[in-house]
């Protein structure tokens, strides 16, 4: 399940500029048409978006490991009659010398008179050396095959204009294997805000990072949120008031379990860390 990536390194990070997630945070900056995927002259294979590189926001706590783990998926994501583009980066844990990184996808693969889309989340580990954050593996997600029938929850997930998933995250939902009350709460979240999510199930780390403790994530009861009604959770723009009431929302649609930038009362109802300064967590019994 573990796929070692070469080692990747930067030492600097002068781009650190923040961007609005009305849609998802693309960045302004396209990537070399030499990597973007386009067909060649001639070819059946049809000529794939241009993507975009992605930039951490001005609020991150630590920019260069996000950069370094984006820039590590761009470079093996984009090339002859591939694309991927990154739709956010988030933290699935953060200590002193390593981290995990997890890079929210979505992805295109030309083939002859077709273009095959996907995407996946993943799991970028990191330590910090002397000259910078290295890469030292990548876990892709593995959402499973699809499930032949879903429940009522799912189907409404599914079709929600109000709950926008990513590839990996829609697939997940697609597995049958995330939890109602997960998909519940979303649906009551969604009917008060329009919800970015980033990681449901597959791709993130299966112990809470730097613990023996099983996370809620692979287990299928727990969900992050990203950007609540077109804003980043980690723009330090983006009101405070907003991310809060989203967090008792959370609390209020029956997570047991809520993380964010703020600590809005006692444990385990609620907590904070530098892991979760950058999306809301949402953790769920059953």
């Amino acid at each position: 399940m573990l796929a070692v990536a070469a080692a990747g390194v930067l030492s600097a990070c002068g781009d650190s500029t923040s961007s609005s997630p009305g849609a998802p945070r693309l960045g302004t900056t396209p990537v070399p048409s030499r990597t973007s995927g386009g067909s060649s002259p001639g070819s059946d294979i049809p000529a794939l978006p241009e993507v975009t590189a992605w930039h951490p926001d001005a609020g991150d706590l630590s920019p260069l490991a996000k950069l370094t783990a984006v820039r590590h998926i761009e470079a093996s994501g984009n090339g002859r009659n591939r694309a991927v583009q990154v739709i956010d980066a988030q933290y699935g844990g953060l200590l002193a010398d390593s981290a995990s990184v997890l890079v929210v996808t979505r992805s295109w693969r030309g083939r002859v008179e077709e273009t095959v889309t996907g995407g996946h989340t993943f799991d970028v580990r990191l330590v910090r050396t002397a000259s910078g954050w290295q890469v030292t593996a990548v876990h892709p997600s593995h959402p499973g095959p699809f499930a032949r029938t879903h429940s009522k929850a799912a189907r409404g997930v599914l079709i929600s204009n109000r709950i926008l998933l990513p590839p990996a995250a829609r697939y997940d939902v697609k597995s049958g294997r995330v939890h109602d009350s997960v998909l519940g709460a979303m649906l009551t979240l969604g009917r008060t805000y329009r919800i970015h999510v980033s990681v449901v199930r597959s791709g993130h780390p299966i112990y809470v990072f730097g613990t023996d403790r099983l996370s809620d994530h692979p287990q299928g009861r727990a969900f992050d949120t990203w950007a609540i009604d077109g804003r980043s959770v980690v723009d330090p723009a983006t009101p405070r008031a907003l991310v809060e009431d989203y967090m008792r929302a959370a609390a209020a649609a029956g997570s047991y379990n809520v993380g964010g930038p703020y600590l809005l009362g006692a444990a385990p109802q609620w907590f904070t860390d530098d892991t979760h300064h950058d999306h809301v967590h949402a953790g769920f019994l059953t």
